[in-house]
C-alpha cells in the first residue's frame, strides 16, 4: 500500500468515527433533555447546570483516558459538549463585566461554554444586581490576582448581597498591545484597565517611558478607543484585538509571566459537594486582644487548610474589619458545619458566602 493509500484509508476511517461521534452525541443529548425534565418537575426552580456533576464527568475521563487525546483537552471538549446540551433545555445566561472580550468574558467562556447566552454589563456591582433581579442565572466577577492582589470592590459587595459563591475559575492572564497602527514608533497615548496597566508596569516604563498612559473602564473599552484613534494603542487580550480590527505590537507584556486571575461563579444557589471544595465565610471578630488568634483556632482544632485571609474596613463603624476567609472543605461536611458553629460564637457577625467546587 502507497503512503497517500494510507492517508487516505485512515482519513475514511476518521469520517466514520466522526459520523459515530456525532450519533453518540445526539443520543447523550437525549438523555440529558431526560434529566431536564425530571429536574424542573422535582424542583421548578432549581439549576439544570450542576457543577458537582460537570467536575465528576471530567475527572472521570481524565482518569479513564490512555491516550494519545491529551488530558488537558477533555476539559474544553466536555466543557462545549455540556454547554450545548444544556442549551436544549433553556437559555444558561451569564452576567459578566463587559464589554466583550474583557478578561471577565473570557474566563466566563472557559466555565460556561460557548453554548451559554452572555449578558454584558458595566460594573461589578451590575453583575451582583442582573444575578439577584433574576436577569441571569450566574455572574462571573474578578476578586484576584496573583500580581496586584484581591479586587475590594467585588469583597465589599458581598457584605450586602445575599448571592452565593457557586465556582471558581482559574485564568492565565496575557496582555498584549495592540493598535490600528502597524508601528510601535507610532503610538502617542496607551488605554488600559488600572490592572492590566499596573500588571505592565515595568514593561511600561523600559519600552513607553514617554507615552501618556489613560485609564479607561476595561481592556475591551480600551481595544475599541483604538479603532478610531490610529496613534492611539490598547492593552488587551488577544480576542479583544481580533474583535476591533487592531494590530498587535507586542505580546505578553505582562510582567510576571506566571500572571494569574481568579474569577467567582455568582448564584442564588449554593453548589452541590464535589469531594475537592472550598467554602468561603466572612466575618468580623470582637475587638479584643487574641481576637484573630481565637479566630484561626477552630480551624486548627478541626484539621482544616485555610487558603485566604483577607481583611477589609467594615464601612459601618470605625476602625472594624470584615474578614474574608477561604478554607478547604464544604458545608455539608461535619468538620466543616463543625468549625463554623465555632466560629459563631467567636464572632460578632458572620455569614457563610457558599461552598463550591475548588478550581483543579
Amino acid at each position: 500500500m502507497s503512503e497517500q493509500q494510507k492517508i487516505d484509508a485512515a482519513r475514511k476511517e476518521i469520517d466514520r468515527l466522526d459520523d459515530e461521534i456525532i450519533r453518540l452525541l445526539n443520543e447523550r443529548s437525549g438523555h440529558v433533555i431526560t434529566i431536564g425534565k425530571a429536574k424542573r418537575q422535582a424542583n421548578p426552580e432549581g439549576l439544570l447546570h450542576t457543577a458537582g456533576r460537570e467536575a465528576f464527568v471530567v475527572e472521570r475521563l481524565v482518569r479513564q483516558n490512555t491516550g494519545p487525546f491529551p488530558n488537558e483537552a477533555i476539559r474544553p471538549v466536555y466543557r462545549e459538549i455540556m454547554s450545548a446540551s444544556l442549551s436544549l433545555e433553556g437559555a444558561q445566561t451569564v452576567a459578566y463585566l463587559g464589554p466583550s472580550a474583557t478578561f471577565t468574558h473570557l474566563a466566563a467562556l472557559g466555565k460556561f461554554g460557548e453554548s451559554a447566552q452572555y449578558v454584558p454589563v458595566n460594573g461589578i456591582q451590575e453583575v451582583f444586581d442582573a444575578v439577584e433581579r433574576d436577569r441571569a442565572i450566574y455572574g462571573v466577577v474578578p476578586i484576584e490576582n496573583s500580581t496586584e492582589g484581591v479586587v475590594n470592590h467585588t469583597l465589599d459587595m458581598f457584605i450586602d448581597s445575599n448571592l452565593m459563591i457557586y465556582g471558581e475559575i482559574m485564568l492565565e492572564i496575557s496582555h498584549h498591545l495592540m493598535s490600528k497602527s502597524e508601528r510601535i514608533e507610532d503610538i502617542e497615548k496607551i488605554y488600559s484597565h488600572s490592572h492590566a496597566l499596573a500588571q505592565c508596569r515595568n514593561w511600561l516604563k523600559t519600552n513607553m517611558d514617554k507615552v501618556p498612559l489613560v485609564e479607561a473602564p476595561s481592556t475591551s473599552r480600551a481595544a475599541e478607543r483604538c479603532r478610531e484613534e490610529p496613534r492611539a494603542a490598547a492593552i488587551a487580550s488577544e480576542l479583544a484585538a481580533n474583535m476591533y480590527g487592531l494590530h498587535v505590537l507586542k505580546s505578553r507584556i505582562e510582567d510576571n509571566i506566571n500572571n494569574y486571575t481568579r474569577f467567582l461563579v455568582l448564584c442564588r444557589h449554593g453548589a452541590e459537594p464535589t469531594g475537592k471544595d472550598k467554602t468561603s465565610v466572612m466575618l468580623s471578630v470582637k475587638d479584643k486582644a487574641g481576637a484573630l488568634y481565637d479566630l484561626l483556632r477552630p480551624f486548627a482544632s478541626n484539621g482544616i487548610s485555610m487558603t485566604k485571609i483577607e481583611s477589609r474596613p467594615s464601612r459601618r463603624k470605625a476602625w472594624e474589619y470584615i474578614f474574608f476567609v477561604d478554607f478547604e472543605g464544604h458545608m455539608q461536611e461535619d468538620r466543616i458545619r463543625r468549625t463554623i458553629e465555632e466560629l459563631k460564637g467567636r464572632c460578632l457577625f458572620m455569614k457563610v458566602l457558599g461552598s463550591y467546587p475548588a478550581h483543579s
